[in-house]
């Protein structure tokens, strides 16, 4: 059986056929071949969200993993990023959750809060 996927890493969104050996072709450079048989074996996201803040301005920081989870993971992350809170100054880059859900990712701030 044939996959079909829109390549995502680069803006040109190429049509990728991949076949039941994880064979990639459509792709126009060798980063479409391993995302295409990566997408199929392992689906993996960023996850970009954010958590709580204790700040009084923002009540929320945004943030999101240093490293690609999962997709299957997701749901099971965002009831850890859910029962986090930060205390300002948060700065961009800040370790928010090391190693979160054992997933050998990072949770980081992506936007200072000083207040």
């Amino acid at each position: 059986m044939e996959h079909i996927l829109t390549c995502i890493v680069c803006p040109r969104g190429c049509e990728l056929h991949v076949d039941e050996n994880f064979n990639v072709t459509g792709n126009s450079c060798p980063r479409g071949a391993i995302y295409g048989a990566q997408e199929i074996r392992d689906p993996r996201r960023t996850l970009t969200t954010t958590v709580k803040c204790r700040g009084k301005l923002l009540r929320v920081c945004p943030c999101k993993t240093s490293g690609t989870i999962r997709k299957g993971d997701q749901f099971r992350i965002m009831e850890i990023v859910n029962q986090t809170e930060v205390q300002p100054p948060v700065k961009m880059g800040q370790l928010l959750v090391s190693n979160i859900g054992d997933t050998g990712v990072d949770l980081i701030a992506t936007r200072e809060i000083n207040e």
